[in-house]
């Protein structure tokens, strides 16, 4: 059955031709089409719009009004949808997502500014957390998580594995010696980073799921950079994420305790809130992402 724009088109069409044939062989459809369409349009207009006979087919004075406003409606839609398809064959526009600070201030920067070589009219909107972001109230395009994602309506895809690593700067070490185990551990200082969500630090975990939620807080601030700072400045010790503590562990500048401790590696994952419609700057920035930190060259997730 045609809808209303479909009737429309073949109505200003037929208006322009000589006849029903010549309409339907430039719209690549057959006459009996043609025909339908105009009998619905007069039925819906109680208006005769063509006087037809046997030999000839001319439009009525009503039709000639008609088709000069269905010509401006067909145009206009056709407009809107040309700029749609020429917006998505530019990339232009902006993209809003989200990351943990210490990734969002390195490796996603770094993959944005590839993308806005290839495509010069994308344009990025960061917002940088380490706890989850409400991504419908921020209008967050894509979201980088390293963690359990809860909402089974986001599109999620797994590109890495990401390890935990107690660690400390050399001075301390030297001055405090090498903890031989946790109970040891647990009687110097660390440093820690605070859950937004229940005001607290957040916990250290270890293999076999157990946690630990330390007490002696040496220093403690809502970010993980901050966190790193601080280790790496002789505060305490530290359970970092390996995308900070790996060039840090590679460089000498911490050292890693305790290794049989470390717990079963976080899932990292690149997800969208958006099912569907998805924009084409949205597809392919999801899409170098997907790529990007999958790969290991670009995103180690091994010391």
């Amino acid at each position: 059955m045609l809808n209303r724009l479909e009737m429309l088109r073949i109505f200003c069409t037929a208006a322009e031709a000589r006849n029903f044939k010549e309409a339907a062989q430039q719209l690549g459809i057959s006459p009996q089409v043609v025909t339908r369409a105009i009998r619905e349009l007069e039925s819906q207009f109680g208006e005769l719009l063509f006087h037809r006979n046997t030999r000839q087919c001319r439009v009525t004075r009503e039709g000639e009004r008609l088709a000069q406003l269905a010509r401006k409606g067909v145009e206009g839609i056709d407009c809107l949808f040309q700029q749609a398809e020429e917006a998505g064959a530019q990339l232009e526009g902006t993209v809003r997502l989200t990351a943990p600070d210490a990734i969002g201030q390195s490796s996603l920067v770094t993959s944005l500014a590839r993308l806005r070589q290839r495509y010069p009219g994308l344009r990025f909107e960061l917002h940088l957390e380490d706890d989850e972001t409400n991504v419908i109230d921020e209008q967050i395009d894509i979201g980088i998580r390293h963690g359990l994602i809860r909402d089974s309506r986001f599109v999620a895809r797994q590109v890495a594995e990401v390890p935990f690593f107690i660690v400390a700067a050399p001075a301390l070490l030297a001055e405090l010696g090498m903890p031989a185990s946790l109970a040891e551990l647990q009687q110097y200082a660390v440093v820690s980073t605070i859950d937004q969500r229940t005001g607290k630090p957040w916990p250290w975990f270890f293999r076999q799921e157990a946690q630990w939620t330390p007490r002696d807080l040496a220093f403690i601030s809502n970010s993980t950079q901050s966190e790193c700072a601080a280790v790496l400045a002789g505060f305490g010790f530290a359970q970092l994420p390996g995308f900070i503590a790996i060039p840090h562990l590679r460089s000498g500048a911490l050292v890693e305790i305790l290794p049989t401790l470390a717990p079963a590696p976080w899932a990292l994952s690149v997800y969208r809130p958006q099912r569907s419609p998805v924009p084409a700057r949205v597809r392919v920035v999801y899409d170098a992402l997907v790529s990007d930190f999958s790969n290991p060259a670009f995103f180690p997730t091994v010391a």
